[in-house]
């Protein structure tokens, strides 16, 4: 049998979590299979508790807690967990972001978080986060102070390449969209340091329909990329990786719009009256549903004659 993987407290509270846990079980003399057959789950769901990988639901918590007579230990480290405003693999991303000299970002969907104002930050986060609850003002201030980095005494240089779909696709109440285009617009004619590019859908097909991505350049040399979603993301350190995505962002560069084009386009976008979309009534969503539904079954009916 191979040797239980060596774990690092130190790397993350979900590191810290996972070392307790194999400390307690290993104390109780349980197994993995043992103690997940009590609970019961799977004995995987517990390795994977025990690695960092995986932090266990709050009810299975309590449950561990209990029969590893940890008293309240394992409550009170889950709490500190779920308290924290981003995930371990953000704020690894988030640390080496305020080391960067230059910062490279394609955004397919939003803003990025530096160039956010509040009320967007809000209005995005609700929707993305939606089980965060009492920790959504606690996220908030935490991606507005992010954006000191831009205003520190040598910030870095930041380049930033939008999707038209940023652009269309509106977030929050049209006031706060408002707000959050002219405030890109002020950001692009007063800090020198920030260069903002618009991709248009024209343009078609690009090396980065995946996602958004990132490439930061640290004061060693070295480079990281990191390719982002709405709920994970993947920090790629490897040269071989990274030059790849490099890459793909200079692509992107050379598609995208000069500043001062793309910065006629969000005020065209500014400008432009709210569309009047005809979308079916909730009525008239259901009916359609019931009519798709009797087919269905009668399609089935015939089929079984």
């Amino acid at each position: 049998m191979p040797a239980p993987k060596e774990l690092d407290p130190s790397a993350s509270l979900a590191a810290l979590y996972g070392a307790k846990l194999r400390k307690l079980r290993i104390r109780a003399g349980l197994t993995q299979r043992q103690l997940g057959d009590k609970i019961p789950i799977a004995h995987s769901r517990i390795a994977q508790f025990e690695l960092g990988n995986e932090v266990p639901p709050e009810d299975v918590n309590g449950k561990l807690d209990v029969l590893l007579d940890a008293d309240g230990d394992l409550i009170d480290l889950w709490g500190h967990i779920k308290r924290t405003p981003y995930p371990d693999w953000a704020r690894r991303y988030m640390n080496l972001e305020q080391q960067a000299h230059r910062i490279e970002k394609y955004m397919a969907h939003t803003v990025p978080g530096l160039l956010q104002t509040e009320p967007y930050a809000r209005a995005l986060l609700s929707v993305a986060r939606p089980s965060v609850g009492a920790g959504l003002e606690r996220m908030i201030e935490a991606r507005i102070r992010r954006q000191a980095v831009l205003t520190r005494e040598a910030p870095p240089e930041l380049w930033v390449i939008l999707d038209e779909a940023v652009l269309r696709r509106r977030i929050g109440s049209g006031a706060t969209f408002a707000v959050q285009l002219e405030h890109l617009l002020d950001v692009m004619a007063t800090r020198p340091h920030v260069t903002v590019q618009v991709l248009p859908f024209d343009q078609g097909e690009h090396p980065l329909l995946g996602g958004s991505l990132t490439v930061l350049s640290l004061p060693n040399g070295s480079d990281v990329a990191y390719m982002e979603s709405s709920h994970s993301g993947e920090l790629a350190e490897a040269p071989e990786a990274v030059a790849a995505y490099a890459l793909a962002f200079d692509h992107l560069r050379a598609q995208a719009l000069p500043p001062d084009q793309s910065a006629e386009v969000i005020r065209a976008v500014m400008e432009e009256p709210p569309r009047d979309v005809r979308l079916p009534t909730r009525a008239q969503r259901r009916k359609v549903a019931q009519v798709q539904l009797q087919q269905h079954a009668g399609r089935r009916l015939r089929r079984g004659r």
